[in-house]
């Protein structure tokens, strides 16, 4: 699925125009991107939550050549599903 497809759901769902749900769609995603950014944990109720990882330094090996390597400390985002989610994922029919 990919963001056009959300926005055509959403339309079919609310009766709103492309337009509008576009912006809207858009503006939410900005919104998490912007508190992903400040490295606040955003909690969305019934469905999980998404926070920013700090992973340190650490060597690491270059698998064409086999050669030992300095990995870089980066942030990384981890996606944690609730029990909800996890539920109706495991429910019955759903395989």
């Amino acid at each position: 699925m990919v963001k056009i497809d959300i926005v055509d759901k959403i339309c079919d769902k609310v009766g709103f125009s492309n337009k509008e749900v576009a912006k809207i769609v858009e503006t939410v995603f900005d919104i998490i991107k912007e508190t992903l950014q400040r490295e606040d944990k955003i909690l969305v109720s019934g469905f999980g939550n998404f926070v920013i990882r700090n992973k340190r330094a650490r060597r690491g090996r270059k698998p064409q050549t086999g050669d030992d390597i300095e990995i870089s400390p980066r942030r990384i985002l981890t996606f944690k599903p609730s029990e909800v989610l996890k539920a109706s994922l495991n429910r019955p029919g759903n395989q």
